[in-house]
């Protein structure tokens, strides 16, 4: 019989304290999903959530009544959040599917574990464990799929999938962060043959999912495989054909940097050099303002790493234009434009039209063009300090003069 390590989150007080509160008269609780998969695998455990028969009024009941508060996040569908010295648990009723359309479900809660783990997705997510004993409940093969990396829809594929289509992108996700090997050939056949189901998810769900594709680690390999199979083509049309080479080397210069994984720099990856498609992508997807014009000063500047790299922050962002240098440099080149950009902050010209009236010339055009040619001296040089603009200005106004 498998049991779970013993992880140091196992002890922590907070959960103690909930565990004791539902356990208690003929009460019971399991550790159910991620965290019993990732401990199995010695991963960093975030998330630590559980599974009751107890239905939510009875669980909010028992959780006041030991003092922790509870907040009723997702009591419709049969969750709380419960807050225990200081750490926050999801707390799920068991369920079972009454019906489903690819998007949303209709759920009874249950009594059975079994009806509970039977409409979660992968095996892999459908174990749970015994928060005194460890003692791990694999109703499907999980623990089986885990050890040969795996990552398999409980029961029928495309039942499985057509209770939410999301699951198909979350079938990439996972077999990129915990497969090994081929992936499993009927998963992977039952995503590729329902792939246009995905038209039908709103494009805010489809955002966050792809997004998290694109924060993985090295997603090279699943974003090739999921161009293959034609996921790109339901959700990414723009999609540039050779991104390829693209996103190879975004990779090998994140890592030749030392930069942290970025999607939207990734997903800049693979559209064209473009700052329209860009701003249609992001668009069409939902994403949110910031992310808009950060993924269309990329697409804009792909070809602009001639120019310094402070310069061009000076003129799109320190963001953008470090991205733009992992995007189109090499591993060289990209590591030098992230430390020329490390701690630096985009400076202001320390000089306004009023110091040029103040110097003689009359206000109106050619004020602005004596400031916006000291501007540009100013961004050439690499930003000298105040003392430096002074001498541009005199320059610009003796030339006037002349």
């Amino acid at each position: 019989m498998t049991a779970l390590p013993d992880a140091e989150w196992r002890s922590r007080p907070g959960l103690q304290r909930i565990v004791a509160a539902l356990g208690a008269n003929g009460g019971a609780v399991k550790i159910v999903g991620g965290a019993v998969r990732d401990t199995l695998l010695g991963l960093p455990v975030s998330d630590i959530d559980l599974a009751t028969p107890l239905v939510p009024q009875e669980v909010m009941r028992r959780l006041e009544a030991a003092d922790i508060k509870v907040i009723p996040t997702g009591i419709a569908h049969g969750t709380v959040t419960a807050i225990a010295s200081g750490d926050h648990h999801e707390i799920t009723t068991l369920r079972r599917d009454v019906e489903t359309d690819g998007r949303r479900a209709t759920i009874a809660f249950a009594g059975d574990w079994r009806d509970d783990a039977a409409r979660r997705d992968f095996t892999i997510n459908a174990l749970y464990a015994d928060p005194d004993t460890g003692t791990v409940d694999d109703w499907f093969g999980g623990l089986a799929d885990l050890e040969a990396g795996r990552v398999a829809f409980i029961g029928d594929a495309a039942a499985r999938i057509a209770e939410d289509h999301l699951r198909i992108l979350r079938f990439y996700r996972f077999a990129a962060r915990f497969g090994r090997g081929e992936l499993d050939p009927v998963s992977h056949a039952a995503v590729v043959s329902a792939r246009n189901s995905l038209k039908s998810l709103s494009r805010e769900r489809i955002a966050d999912e792809l997004l998290k594709i694109l924060s993985l680690p090295d997603p090279r390999d699943i974003a090739g495989q999921m161009a293959v199979d034609g996921i790109f083509a339901v959700l990414l049309p723009e999609m540039e054909p050779q991104f390829a080479a693209a996103f190879d080397q975004l990779v090998l210069n994140e890592q030749a940097a030392g930069a942290e994984p970025e999607p939207l720099r990734r997903l800049s990856a693979l559209l064209p050099a473009d700052a329209a498609i860009a701003e249609q992508v992001a668009s069409r997807l939902r994403l949110s303002t910031r992310q808009r014009k950060h993924l269309a000063a990329i697409g804009g500047r792909r070809s602009d790493i001639a120019r310094p790299a402070r310069q061009l922050a000076y003129a799109i962002g320190i963001d953008a234009a470090r991205d733009v240098h992992l995007l189109a440099g090499d591993p060289a080149s990209a590591p030098a434009a992230v430390r020329t950009l490390s701690g630096w902050t985009v400076p202001q010209l320390p000089l306004k039209g009023g110091d040029i009236v103040a110097r003689g010339i009359a206000a109106g055009p050619e004020v602005a063009r004596i400031l916006k040619a000291v501007e540009a001296d100013w961004v050439a040089e690499d930003f000298p300090g105040a003392s430096r603009v002074a001498g541009l200005v005199d320059q610009k106004i003796g030339r006037a003069s002349d």
